[in-house]
């Protein structure tokens, strides 16, 4: 499968490099960026090995044999990218959210019903991870009877840089940007065809008081109640000291499943004279390097031989709602509300 990446920014360039060098099915032919610093990387680390550079998108969409792209740019413009290469007849894997909008994401997803041939999938990362993957295979098992509870933390390490301030203004919010990974997995978990009965959110501006120009916050709480009778709380925050400490917990009828309780990197412990301790991942790439490897080579199985792709890209639109909604509840200090058809209400 010959593919472009669009975008080289921290995840572009870990798309590139997957696609590259760790998708066997799959060439990486062409790859766009509009940032010089992005395209000078790309120079060193793309082109000796034959792939094509772009300043513009759509000539990078014109690419001669080019059949697929992955979307790495900025969320804001997830979208846009996704219907033009629907247009152009290309597959599509994008980076989460396909938007910050429910609505805008819903017409990728009505691009994509009107070619059916077309493999179109938003990368939830997460559900390719071995851990995550376990826990699907038990509760679908029935191992923990009907999952009740689910508590997802994301929890950025501290990046004083203040690129997470910079972001803000293209992210859509810590909710939309961080949590959508914890809603998702929430869904898939509960059952994507559950509907909301009320979302309540509230968060703090602890460290990067920058944040609030752009309506955010570096630490928030959510809680999204379904009329299935089940509730998800979300813990989010940028100001993680030790590093990268994403956590999942699911409490069902007859048991409880935990991921990644006690972070860490490997089995290896430190013993000296501070005590005992271990290191943990200290970004979100360095705890997913597996997940996003066999997310590429899934994509790729799904185009290569016309198979389902792993996420329904109707999905992708519900857990933007659900994200929308809790940032909308963290700003105004309101309970969004939602009948028993997921209309709005209140």
């Amino acid at each position: 499968m010959k593919i472009g990446c669009a975008g080289l920014g921290r995840m572009g360039q870990r798309h590139a490099n997957n696609f590259l060098n760790k998708t066997p099915r799959a060439e990486l032919v062409a790859a766009f960026s509009p940032d010089p610093r992005e395209l000078a990387w790309a120079k060193e680390n793309l082109a000796p090995y034959g792939v094509t550079l772009y300043m513009d998108y759509d000539e990078m969409l014109s690419h001669e044999g080019l059949e697929a792209v992955v979307l790495a740019t900025v969320t804001a413009v997830h979208a846009e990218q996704a219907i033009k290469a629907i247009a152009a007849d290309k597959h599509v894997l994008s980076e989460k959210p396909l938007s910050t909008s429910d609505e805008i994401s819903q017409k990728v997803v009505d691009a994509a019903t009107k070619k059916p041939h077309l493999k179109v999938m938003c990368g939830f990362s997460r559900r390719f991870d071995a851990s995550y993957q376990d826990v699907k295979a038990k509760i679908e098992a029935g191992l923990i009877g009907k999952p009740i509870i689910f508590h997802g933390q994301t929890g950025d390490k501290r990046d004083p840089s203040g690129f997470f301030v910079q972001y803000a203004q293209f992210s859509g919010g810590i909710f939309v940007d961080c949590t959508i990974h914890d809603i998702d997995l929430a869904l898939w978990f509960f059952g994507e065809e559950n509907i909301v009965k009320s979302i309540y959110a509230a968060g703090v501006t602890a460290i990067e008081p920058g944040l609030r120009q752009h309506n955010d916050c570096d630490n928030a709480v959510g809680i999204v109640e379904f009329y299935s009778g089940q509730i998800a709380y979300f813990y989010v925050t940028r100001m993680m000291a030790a590093g990268q400490e994403d956590q999942t917990f699911i409490v069902g009828t007859e048991g409880k499943l935990t991921v990644n309780q006690d972070p860490a990197i490997n089995l290896v412990q430190i013993h000296d004279q501070s005590g005992v301790r271990r290191h943990i991942p200290q970004n979100y790439f360095e705890r997913f390097s597996d997940a996003f490897t066999l997310e590429a080579n899934q994509f790729t199985l799904a185009v290569l031989d016309d198979l389902p792709t792993p996420l329904n890209p109707q999905g992708a639109v519900h857990a933007v709602k659900i994200a929308k909604a809790l940032q909308e509840s963290m700003n105004t200090g309101k309970k969004v509300m939602y009948d028993e058809n997921e209309q709005r209400i209140k």
